[in-house]
């Protein structure tokens, strides 16, 4: 696989504000690394939609062919991470999110909770997992499985 430019968004009003330590978007880049895309570090924004909206439109303006946003999924009342980026989705791709509530699930009871969407926009693909390290480590793999497919079926390629 050719290079290929990532972004983090991490959505959360405590690392927003600095009185806690943003783990999972690290986390994150990490893992997209690994898998030999290009990430620079976390962003990190407060809940709500309106932030979510605008650092997704962003990091897609910026070149991202694959952002991952980590928290604000929840049933809180600022977990507002869904209704953000359904503003931007084109195209919905709801197989991904499924798939990662139910390993999440298989984890803990509480993982089905995540109200994660994932789908198009423009040539990138906009995944939001829950923002903790264990929903990390599981739902990235689910993503990388099927994000190069997804950017190559974008660019016009063959199934």
């Amino acid at each position: 696989m050719t290079s290929r430019q990532a972004a983090v968004i991490t959505v959360s009003d405590r690392a927003a504000a600095g009185t806690s330590t943003d783990t999972s978007g690290p986390a994150v880049a990490d893992l997209l690394r690994e898998a030999g895309y290009t990430c620079d570090d976390p962003i990190v924004i407060p809940d709500g939609a309106d932030s979510v909206e605008q650092a997704l439109r962003q990091a897609i303006a910026s070149g991202a062919r694959l952002v991952i946003t980590t928290g604000g999924t929840g049933i809180a009342p600022r977990d507002e991470t869904p209704e953000g980026t359904d503003r931007v989705i084109t195209r919905h791709l709801p197989g991904i999110v499924e798939e990662i509530r139910r390993a999440a699930a298989l984890e803990k009871p509480g993982g089905m909770l995540s109200r994660g969407l994932a789908g198009v926009v423009g040539t990138a693909l906009v995944v939001n997992v829950p923002g903790s390290r264990a929903a990390v480590a599981s739902a990235v793999p689910i993503i990388l499985s099927v994000a190069g497919h997804v950017i190559d079926q974008l660019d016009g390629g063959d199934h």
